[in-house]
């Protein structure tokens, strides 16, 4: 039996353990969900749980090392969400952890805008300060200032899950760059902006490229995980930029990396950062590459929002019948054509990096006299298209910032969970007009960390080959959604308009450089 390279994704919305084999094959996978829990007294935080989440992706790699029925596992590398961070003391203790979703530090993201602060950030680093480190760490030394002080180590979440198994230090290009304290040219942390912010530079780990051993799995992790100990780790690095790095993607073909949030990506030769301040930059797996991208806000959750609240029997059908939840539930949407009769889904909006403001989530445009037409499949495609609606404005600002470079190829690839069903590509190609790639399977992420672990130990993983799916345009469809995509976009500003402490929007982003309805009337003339 050959050797399998195990990856480890710390997701948003679960922790998962994939093996594959050297011709990269999945021979086993296993996931155990997760939720982050809200900070009391602070709108918007919520905090990562370090000793559940170990548990849980103790779970996740015990359930797939007893599947391997004795195949050696040759490295292992991990993946995780992006933004997420923890500190550790002087013993290596985890004092604080926060997932990407946290947003309690309102306050100091603010000041980092008024202080011009935000600005020179988003120059150097590629990102906003919304939910990224440095208002985070001014909101410990506010509200924690002892639990800073007695920081001696700061990783994000893959390499927390690197340092849970071997005790080892040290970030990667990919994750390190999402905190936003990163020279994003230089692929290293920034002295300046450390200072800037008020980061002693000593807690800042050593950067290591991706695909590099940096430790083995300690007697102790072993246990917890029941990968043997001495087993080789490897650097990963962050969701998106593995998923793309799975898929091998390439300038001139954006990616849809479809997860819980939706990442609209392009790889670059440079890091070019948006002057107008809407998309964000980061550093990609291979040296001398970056990426821009263009992020659908819990478009992914949102669907399973759905499920879980709306669908439950789905879900039973779907474990009575061998398929998953969400392809009984597309197939209740199949018939519903363009425009999900009516029905408008206000989700995510499109990104506005320094003053992302997002409506309250809702439905609009449904009959209450017409169960049939205003059917439960109906809100599931309004789900879908609402979110490649977000996807395709974001391919449009990818186009322009490149000069038409990152869309040369006329065709987008769809990766990643969401990417699994059959409706959706047919949506994003409708909506986008644009040839959908659909990988062979929807583990892009995990399959490329798995190709950092097989690096790492001198073999080689080919990266996923030929689309699995290739969906092609329909020139009805597309027609039809001329005026769905134009319609949505409307809705959108007028949910928006009305969104407040009344209606919760989906998203109070921190540190907005203008407010609502400013953000509204910049943002009215790119309305069709």
């Amino acid at each position: 039996m050959s050797d399998v390279f195990l990856a480890i994704d710390a997701g948003t919305g679960s922790a998962r353990a994939l093996a594959f084999d050297i011709e990269g094959r999945l021979v086993a996978q296993a996931g155990r969900e997760w939720s982050h829990a809200t900070v009391p007294g602070h709108p918007g935080g919520t905090t990562f749980d370090t000793s559940a989440g170990w548990r849980a992706i103790g779970d996740a790699v015990s359930e797939v090392v007893a599947h391997l029925d004795g195949r050696r596992i040759a490295a292992i590398a991990a993946s995780s969400m992006r933004e997420g961070f923890v500190l550790y003391g002087a013993d290596g203790d985890e004092l604080w952890a926060c997932p990407n979703t946290d947003g309690r530090s309102r306050a100091e993201a603010d000041e980092l805008v008024a202080l011009g602060i935000a600005d020179a950030i988003y120059r150097t680093a590629g990102d906003w300060v919304s939910i990224t480190a440095p208002a985070r760490l001014r909101w410990i030394a506010r509200h924690e200032p002892d639990v800073l002080a007695r920081a001696r180590h700061l990783g994000m979440l893959s390499d927390w899950v690197t340092r849970r198994l071997t005790g080892a230090f040290v970030t990667d290009p990919t994750c390190g760059s999402s905190s936003a304290l990163f020279d994003l040219r230089a692929r290293e942390w920034s002295a300046d902006l450390a200072d800037l912010v008020g980061v002693d530079r000593a807690i800042l780990p050593p950067v290591v490229e991706c695909g590099a051993v940096v430790g083995v799995v300690t007697p102790t992790a072993a246990a917890a995980t029941g990968v043997p100990a001495g087993t080789p780790v490897v650097t990963g690095g962050a969701d998106t930029q593995l998923a793309l790095h799975g898929i091998d993607a390439r300038e001139g073909t954006p990616t849809i990396v479809a997860g819980t949030f939706w990442q609209t990506a392009a790889v670059m030769s440079e890091p070019l950062i948006d002057p107008d301040r809407r998309l964000r930059t980061l550093c990609h797996v291979e040296q001398d590459t970056w990426m821009l991208e263009g992020i659908g806000f819990l478009s992914g959750l949102a669907m399973r929002w759905f499920r879980d609240a709306m669908c439950p029997d789905a879900v039973s059908t779907g474990a009575a019948t061998g398929r998953s939840a969400f392809s009984v539930m597309e197939e209740w949407a199949a018939d519903v054509p363009p425009g999900a009769n009516g029905i408008v889904a206000t989700m995510g909006n499109v990104m506005q990096a320094d003053a992302w403001h997002h409506a309250a989530p809702s439905f609009t445009g449904f009959d209450i006299n017409d169960a049939v037409r205003s059917s439960r499949g109906a809100f599931i495609r309004a789900i879908e298209e609402s979110a490649a609606i977000v996807a395709a404005a974001h391919l449009d600002i990818l186009s322009a910032l490149t000069e038409g470079r990152a869309v040369a190829q006329g065709v987008v690839t769809f990766t990643g969970g969401s990417s699994a069903g059959a409706l959706w590509p047919a949506v994003i190609a409708g909506v986008t007009g644009l040839e959908t790639l659909v990988t062979p399977a929807p583990e892009a992420t995990s399959y490329g960390a798995a190709r950092l672990a097989a690096k790492g130990v001198g073999a080689s993983l080919p990266p996923m080959g030929e689309p699995d799916r290739v969906v092609r345009v329909d020139p009805e469809e597309r027609d039809a959604y001329g005026d769905v995509v134009a319609r949505w976009h409307r809705v959108y500003r007028d949910v928006l308009s009305i969104s407040g402490p009344d209606l919760p929007p989906l998203f109070l982003p921190p540190g907005a450089a203008r407010g609502p309805a400013e953000f509204r009337r910049t943002s009215a003339g790119n309305l069709s």
